[in-house]
């Protein structure tokens, strides 16, 4: 081996040892960079509360939650009060979300369209959740993909076992180019349906005394129940002598309209157009002073009925002391018709709210009430039937041959 070639052999190694030097330096770089992003926040810092206003866009679909009153509303529902609770517990979730592994980028089109990052695309297309001050800049905007599943550690020889979420592909728009990651939320409800953002909050029947029930396409159905206390039996107006009330079937007006509830806030449609015109007209009155004017009507021959909701209500905002009440009583009475009252004042406040608006509820919700008059009375039980009888006279009696007895010899003529 002359000079030259051990000259090339010892360049050779050279070479071969500064590209691996260069390449393990590139890989320890890439990791630290990467290794650097786990567990930062996605969004960065900035002041949560300052959000004034959540808009979620997904395709043609659009949902805004906004600051209103010092309360959250939604857009979409002509600013009918949103969850409070699941709003706030949303941007917290955001504020705080972190970096479980970071994608390596940039990313190309087909990359995010695997990742259903891209928030043009035809089909899946990504969530766009922006949120924006109150004066309608942009603080941060976040790009939702698909949710990252977990594989089954021994999955079915079968297949079709594709695991469950455990987090979700996101990407911060105007952040690092096209720098994705996957975080350990998978934000289901972060979707632009307004009627799954509402205050479920609703109106609540307590202790009914009066409950009337007007048919205007059936008058025969309308009927009306009174009663004089919570522990009193409910009688039926105008009980006709031949009717009797069926008491298994008059115990659960004491619940009626307890807990109900609504599925959305119907806008945009006239009142008539629902037929809420011509309505099925339910009034309760309770012993608390409490009087509900319902309006509901069915659209067509669907399961739901569209609903409006007006509350009043007239109770005592003093109190009366007995005749021979203690000081020490006295004080305890105020103070719990104090608290009384003022929960009563607040149930009114909150129930009026709803005056004005069409909510559509299940039928199952309005079963409890409407009923029909006859519903309630025991089956009329079949009479018994009299003793059959014939206008026709009775045949004669069937005739006996008359026989003599032979003369007696001592009553024989001499």
């Amino acid at each position: 081996m002359n000079r030259k070639q051990l000259s090339l052999i010892l360049l050779a190694f050279v070479l071969l040892g500064g590209l691996g030097l260069w390449l393990r330096s590139r890989d320890a770089a890439t990791y630290r960079a990467s290794t650097g992003q786990m567990g930062q926040k996605v969004l960065g810092e900035f002041d949560v509360n300052a959000v004034a206003r959540v808009v979620i866009r997904k395709g043609t679909n659009s949902l805004t939650l906004a600051q209103k009153d010092d309360r959250w509303v939604v857009a979409e529902r002509a600013d009918y009060p949103a969850n409070f609770t699941e709003v706030g517990e949303t941007l917290r979730k955001l504020w705080d979300l972190k970096v479980v592994q970071p994608i390596a980028g940039p990313l190309g089109p087909s990359a995010l369209e695997r990742l259903e990052l891209n928030p043009d695309a035809t089909n899946n297309p990504a969530t766009v959740v922006e949120l924006l001050d109150k004066d309608g800049k942009a603080l941060r905007t976040l790009l939702l993909g698909k949710q990252h599943r977990r594989q089954p550690a021994n999955p079915s020889p079968f297949g079709g076992d594709e695991g469950w979420p455990d987090g979700r592909y996101v990407m911060l728009r105007g952040g690092a180019a096209n720098g994705a990651s996957v975080v350990s939320e998978t934000f289901s409800n972060l979707e632009p349906r307004p009627e799954s953002w509402l205050n479920r909050d609703f109106f609540k029947v307590e202790k009914p005394r009066t409950i009337a029930v007007a048919y205007p396409d059936a008058p025969t159905n309308s009927w009306k129940m009174t009663r004089a206390s919570e522990t009193n039996d409910w009688t039926l107006a105008d009980l006709q002598p031949d009717e009797k009330l069926d008491p298994s079937k008059v115990s659960g007006l004491g619940s009626v309209l307890s807990w109900p509830s609504f599925e959305d806030v119907v806008v945009g449609q006239e009142p008539a157009a629902l037929g809420l015109d011509q309505p099925i007209s339910i009034e309760i009155e309770t012993t608390e002073g409490f009087r509900y004017q319902l309006r509901a009507a069915q659209k067509g021959t669907e399961e739901k009925y569209h609903l409006m909701v007006d509350v009043t209500a007239d109770f005592p905002k003093e109190r009366t002391p007995g005749a021979d009440e203690k000081p020490e009583d006295k004080e305890k009475l105020d103070k719990e018709f104090k608290e009384k009252t003022e929960k009563l004042a607040e149930k009114l406040r909150n129930e009026k709210a709803l005056a004005g608006r069409v909510f559509l509820v299940s039928k199952w919700t309005l079963d409890s009430v409407l009923k029909k008059r006859a519903d309630f009375l025991q089956a009329a039980t079949p009479a018994e039937k009299p003793a059959a009888t014939s206008s026709e006279p009775a045949p004669p009696p069937d005739p006996v041959e008359a026989t003599l007895e032979p003369a007696s010899p001592d009553n024989e003529e001499e």
